[in-house]
């Protein structure tokens, strides 16, 4: 009896332990994060900007972010630089809007960015 709960014990650790090994197999793909200017830039048609880590993209395209009714909220972000450079992008960075141009959050999960008087919607771009 003593020997069947120590087989099943041993079993049961061996079965555990395999399958944590089997997780932090490398050759498995890991997530890796949140998407980055460089992987939008590759693009020649991205029109994106970067706030606090996040890229945010031109989403004027979307249906679904069309149908949208919103209220434009507080200001969130200034554009301060233009690049289409992944190295260079940081907190304001954008590589179409123009330098100057205010972004706003809203109600929904759409912020929006005035260019002369038109409101271009971005949305946040997450991974999973």
């Amino acid at each position: 009896m003593k020997k069947n709960i120590l087989m099943i014990s041993v079993l049961t650790m061996l079965m555990l332990l395999t399958g944590c090994v089997d997780s932090m197999n490398p050759s498995q793909p890991a997530s890796n994060g949140n998407p980055t200017p460089k992987d939008y830039l590759k693009d020649g048609n991205a029109d994106i900007f970067l706030l606090d880590g996040i890229v945010y993209s031109n989403v004027e395209n979307v249906e679904w972010v069309l149908e949208l009714e919103y209220t434009i909220g507080e200001e969130i972000v200034e554009i301060t630089k233009q690049s289409d450079k992944p190295q260079e992008f940081e907190n304001g960075t954008s590589n179409k809007l123009p330098i100057g141009t205010k972004v706003y959050r809203t109600d929904t999960p759409v912020y929006i960015a005035i260019v002369d008087g038109k409101e271009i919607r971005y949305l946040g771009m997450y991974e999973g």
